[in-house]
């Protein structure tokens, strides 16, 4: 019997079920980039109607899971290698200045959610559940971007984030946070020390470290399982 390409959650609300069940099989290359990802076809294969589908498309969409192409629907979006350094050079310039911004304001009660989303994070990566890494990982940063007290720049970061979610979202799912969480910890002792020009320095390390996992080891990987994009099988093309 053939593999089922989408496995539903049942322990979600049914958009969620759409949008982490399409995600997912994006994230393990069920899904390729390019492919059209038909809104009857998934209705069928989960046994649903088409307007909770609509509204998770629009999810994904705005995550960078899909593009909404004229004439052809929802497709699976491609990304490059200049995609990466775009987003994580704006997100480290952005994020190293909402946390300079944040320092005076970080508290012992913000300082105390920040290990505590750290280790949130480590047990969520110990046991597999990427979901939760992810959802842990994004509450890191946004507890001290939303302390910035500069409300133009709050706004332009969450739109960032959620444009380019899946590039994080990817890290979660392979695994690949060990450097976040050292990192996370070196902000979280600079918060400590009341050194804004250090956690800002940091923030922006962590970006780039983010920007380079991407690269090394997951668009150039040789992984069967990695998803595939226009370097990957140019990559294949090019071997002998």
């Amino acid at each position: 019997m053939a593999k089922p390409l989408l496995k539903f959650d049942s322990h979600l609300t049914l958009r969620e079920r759409i949008v982490e069940t399409v995600r997912d099989a994006i994230i393990r290359g069920n899904l390729k980039p390019g492919e059209r990802v038909a809104e009857s076809e998934v209705a069928r294969s989960l046994g649903i109607s088409r307007t909770p589908i609509r509204e998770a498309f629009r999810q994904l969409e705005s995550e960078g899971f899909l593009t909404v192409v004229p004439r052809k629907g929802a497709v699976v979006s491609s990304f490059s290698e200049k995609d990466i350094e775009e987003f994580y050079d704006l997100k480290a310039l952005l994020e190293g200045e909402a946390a300079r911004l944040a320092q005076p304001r970080m508290g012992a009660r913000e300082i105390g959610r920040l290990k505590e989303l750290n280790e949130t994070m480590r047990a969520a990566a110990v046991r597999g559940d990427a979901r939760a890494v992810f959802r842990a990982h994004n509450d890191f940063h946004l507890t001290f971007v939303d302390l910035c007290g500069n409300d133009k720049l709050r706004d332009l970061i969450h739109q960032l984030m959620s444009q380019f979610a899946r590039f994080r979202y990817l890290l979660s799912v392979k695994g690949e946070i060990a450097d976040s969480l050292r990192q996370h910890e070196e902000i979280i002792a600079a918060f400590e020390a009341g050194d804004a020009l250090k956690v800002s320095g940091l923030v922006r390390e962590n970006a780039r470290t983010g920007a380079q996992n991407i690269r090394d080891k997951i668009l150039r990987a040789p992984a069967a399982d990695a998803p595939e994009t226009p370097e990957r099988r140019a990559a294949t093309a090019s071997t002998p």
